[in-house]
């Protein structure tokens, strides 16, 4: 289907406004880690408005309307969403639609997750699925808009086309969002003026300043060049001497985490600058001031040096002494006015984020042992073309029986009542398969149209064989996929995984080159990617990870780890991604959700291993 249009105004400016005398319904959107824009519910958004119309260079505290968002504050002049306890910030927009859309009028469409709870779709997609809703399709595809999902109302269930699974969604009745006519004055960039007047000292004033000074001064602080070279093969490390025009601070040394020393020397005019002497090994990603990285996910902790030069007028002296609550200032507090200072240039020392313990420590080839009970220590697998079975009816028919007087009820393929003909009829011709034979499946007994499940089976990425029920997912035969040719190795090391300190670690290296995708890939013919190869995972030594090993070996077999899509994390398409299965890459932290300690991790993949028709049965 034609994606409907969205009428969605933005500036460049990122702070958007419609045309004079247009009615518009506003949507305010963050954007998340996988670079898409993430609607506040109306309430937060008619907050945002109302502090918008007092103050258009104001911060708003979010907190104040929604509970589960107290960490979060808004600064308007500069568009970012600051998160106070852990100092991430993110952009934020001001959109528009039109009034007769889904936000004009509180319409919300959202889809069942893992904890069985609902998530909202994106505001576009809800726009979308609102108006074919209305226009009574009975079914809605999203490939347009970059998703490979269909929607199907009667059941109101969506579904994943390269993989079937099949999710509840729903449409619920909400506050509709704002309404919003003409235009509204840009916001200033702030500071404005040489205000010199010591500013409001009590905690929430310092609150709003310190979170909108440190957003405005990011942008500053990273056009500040940072690295000086000089004659005796150091860095020199300068940091910004004035702030809206005043002299503020001397340069200083900067402390900086990691093995590097720092030294104070003096350049040939006697002025002192911070160095890294080149003896030690300076990492080249550390960060210093004037190269603040607060617009990425992330946490920039700061702390004030001891010696500090006597503060200026109109800039808050606090004792800012650690972001483990023993200061005498509240951590978020004492992390955003470090913020500030640093970004002000301020003498102040950066610590870095926690940052994930992707790998183990290095091991030497003859610590890698091989697995107990597993032969060998590698698979590989190679380009196979697919054996094709006879005709797709002969498939068909080998896992379904004929049903002589089917319920009044749908089939969940064409949206059809069972009792009348397959909404294939005229579409697709099959002798043996007539439009109003139905079968019904010998596991699960789902019944279907047999020409719908002729139809199902002929506008897959593959004809194996195999058949799965689009309803329950049941498999019929053996799944294989369309994972491209590579390798697959498997030792043990002698390092322990967190919450499995008694045991050693199962790595297992997967590696698959780039190549062209084959007649059973999206795009025959055109070139795949693969990033991040080879990629590391890791089980704990233990009966359970040894058996989710021998498992994982079959789907590897199978070619059902990987498949060639689109990337969630980066949007790439035609490269290689995971077939969700899901795998643990992060070996001695847990920082991205993709490491250990994860208690539910082990029975989690195994009952994604099931869903693909890899069980304990069939070792």
């Amino acid at each position: 289907m034609a994606r409907p249009g969205a009428g969605t105004l933005v500036l460049a400016n990122g702070l958007g406004f419609p045309p004079s005398n247009v009615a518009r319904v506003v949507v305010w959107e963050w954007l998340n880690e996988h670079g898409r824009w993430r609607p506040y519910t109306a309430a937060v958004c008619h907050h945002i408005e109302n502090v918008l119309k007092e103050d258009a260079r104001g911060s708003v505290v979010l907190g104040q309307v929604d509970a589960q968002l107290s960490p979060y504050i808004i600064d308007l002049q500069s568009m970012h969403q600051f998160r106070q306890d852990t100092g991430t910030m993110r952009p934020v927009r001001r959109n528009f639609y039109d009034p007769s859309s889904a936000p004009g009028k509180g319409i919300v469409w959202e889809w069942e997750n893992d904890n069985n709870s609902w998530t909202p779709y994106d505001m576009d997609i809800c726009i979308t699925i609102q108006n074919a809703y209305e226009k009574q399709h009975p079914w809605l595809d999203l490939s347009s808009l970059g998703f490979c999902y269909l929607i199907y109302f009667n059941s109101m269930s969506q579904v994943n086309r390269q993989t079937q699974r099949k999710r509840r969604l729903r449409r619920r009745m909400d506050l509709a969002y704002p309404l919003t006519m003409g235009s509204i004055p840009k916001s200033q960039s702030w500071p404005v003026g040489n205000n010199l007047g010591h500013p409001c000292s009590c905690q929430q004033c310092l609150l709003v300043n310190s979170t909108r000074a440190a957003s405005n001064a990011i942008l500053a602080s990273q056009r500040r060049k940072v690295y000086s070279g000089n004659a005796n093969g150091t860095l020199a490390v300068r940091q910004s001497s004035t702030f809206n025009g005043n002299t503020l601070w001397s340069l200083g040394t900067v402390q900086v985490s990691g093995p590097a020393k720092i030294e104070q020397v003096r350049t040939a005019n006697g002025v002192p600058v911070a160095t890294f002497a080149r003896s030690q090994s300076a990492p080249s990603s550390a960060q210093l001031p004037g190269q603040n990285n607060l617009n990425r996910p992330g946490t920039q902790r700061v702390a004030i040096l001891s010696t500090r030069a006597p503060v200026p007028p109109g800039v808050p002296a606090l004792p800012v002494k650690n972001l483990n609550g023993t200061g005498p200032v509240h951590p978020a507090l004492a992390g955003m006015t470090g913020i500030l200072m640093c970004a002000a240039g301020l003498p102040v020392c950066l610590t870095r984020a926690p940052k994930p313990i992707l790998h183990p420590p290095p091991v030497h080839k003859s610590d890698m042992k091989p697995v107990p009970g597993i032969a060998g220590i590698c698979r590989k697998t190679k380009k196979k073309h697919l054996k094709k079975s006879k005709n797709s009816e002969d498939v068909v028919r080998r896992y379904t029986q004929k049903v002589k007087n089917p319920p009044d009820e749908d089939c969940t393929i064409c949206m059809e009542r069972l009792t009348s003909s397959s909404g294939y009829e005229g579409i697709l011709r099959h002798k043996g398969a007539k439009p109003k034979v139905v079968g019904k499946l010998g596991k699960c007994g789902h019944m279907y149209h047999l020409l719908c499940l002729v139809a199902m089976y002929n506008n897959g990425n593959k004809q194996d064989g195999s058949l799965q029920c689009p309803t329950c997912k049941a498999i019929y035969g053996e799944k294989t996929g369309t994972q491209p040719p590579g390798k697959m190795e498997f030792h043990i090391i002698p390092h322990s995984l967190p919450g499995y300190l008694d045991c050693k670690t199962i790595r297992i290296v997967y590696d698959i080159p780039a190549g062209i995708q084959g007649p059973e890939h999206p795009n025959p013919g055109k070139k795949f990617t693969a990033r991040g190869f080879p990629r590391h995972c890791y089980l704990p030594d233990n009966e359970k990870g040894r058996k989710i090993l021998k498992l994982l070996i079959m789907a590897w077999e199978r070619r059902l780890i990987f498949t060639i899509g689109t990337s969630n994390t980066t949007g790439e398409s035609d490269t290689v991604v995971w077939n969700e299965i899901h795998h643990k890459t992060e070996f001695g932290s847990n920082l991205t959700g993709h490491g250990y300690p994860d208690p539910n991790y082990l029975d989690n993949v195994l009952a994604e291993l099931m869903a693909q028709g890899v069980m304990e049965v069939h070792l």
